[in-house]
């Protein structure tokens, strides 16, 4: 994305959950695609435009993790649910197999039954827990990938302003003019202002 000087960027963004990395990815084109400042290589930035967007991006980091945290209480939730329910089981199943000892097929039936509802619920558990962590991973490795872009750009542009500091500047004579009245005045470029 590139702009001109004249273009006025005044675009009211409403930051949404899940805006970051869209945000941050806006950010790193706006830096790479800048013009440059005439007669420089110093890219041309609309520096509250750009912290502007970088503090909508952090704004919405918070409930980013507070939507994974979120997350992650549901799971263990469901889990401490699964656990009840399968502990009531198992605790039925022994007080029907007290009651009938006498047949102990039904006993066999029950335990069984317990040990099949245990293992489903933990297989559940497990890939709901497997599930969350790859998301987790996912948008970790997309923020970690955005923010190393980030980061790389803006220590290229620190590098050109520090070899364009380094670097002697050619003057130029000013040229000396006089005005109908006689005043002496410099012509001077408007680009040696920059």
């Amino acid at each position: 994305m590139s702009y001109d000087d004249d273009q006025v960027i005044d675009d009211p963004m409403t930051v949404e959950l899940g805006d970051t990395e869209s945000i941050l990815e806006k950010v790193a084109d706006m830096v790479a695609t800048a013009p440059n400042v005439p007669l420089s290589s110093t890219p041309r930035i609309d520096r509250e435009y750009v912290v502007g967007l970088l503090q909508d991006a952090l704004s919405c980091l918070p409930d980013e993790i507070r939507q994974a945290r979120w997350m992650l209480k549901e799971r263990q939730d469901f889990m401490a649910k699964t656990q009840r329910e399968a502990d009531e089981i198992v605790e039925a199943a022994r007080v029907q197999a007290e009651r009938m000892v006498q047949r102990t097929e039904v006993v066999r039936a029950a335990e069984a039954k317990a040990r099949q509802v245990l293992e489903s619920a933990n297989a559940d558990t497990k890939r709901m827990k497997n599930e969350m962590e790859d998301y987790l991973d996912q948008r970790l490795a997309s923020f970690e990938i955005i923010l190393d872009r980030l980061t790389n750009t803006i220590a290229q542009g620190r590098r050109r302003m520090q070899l364009i500091g380094t670097q002697p500047e050619a003057a130029e004579p000013a040229v000396e003019s006089t005005d109908s009245a006689g005043a002496t005045f410099f012509d001077v470029d408007e680009t040696d202002l920059y």
